[in-house]
């Protein structure tokens, strides 16, 4: 089985951004195993899911809702890391680290989705 989305930049800048993420959140306190660490993986996991569920759809309206789901996820995990930043359970430069990941995939997915929307009719 061929699988498009390993193809595109986008994904793979995603899934780094998933692995920076898994690294940061591991020094973390462990009474935040449930709390923040869990969502900021999770956000940042569902990113590049989302794009490769987006990738393997075969209408452009289907795609853009997985991409639409994947950019509202950026969004999520970059609340996530603003509320790690502020109570101290990351460095400065880790969240930038991540931060500028985020920008990074942000504007490879708009590029994306602005080449499917010009699939949809």
């Amino acid at each position: 089985m061929e699988k498009p989305h390993k193809k595109l930049n986008v994904w793979q800048k995603a899934v780094d951004l998933s692995v920076d993420t898994y690294r940061i959140t591991e020094s973390f306190p462990k009474s935040e195993l449930f709390g923040l660490v869990s969502q900021m993986r999770r956000a940042a996991v569902s990113v590049s899911a989302n794009i490769a569920e987006g990738a393997a759809r075969t209408g452009p309206k289907d795609q853009l809702h997985f991409l639409n789901i994947a950019r509202a996820l950026l969004s999520e995990l970059d609340t996530h890391l603003e509320i790690a930043l502020r109570i101290k359970f990351v460095s400065g430069t880790d969240a930038q680290l991540v931060s500028s990941l985020m920008t990074d995939v942000d504007r490879l997915l708009y590029g994306y989705m602005k080449s499917v929307r010009k699939l949809v009719s």
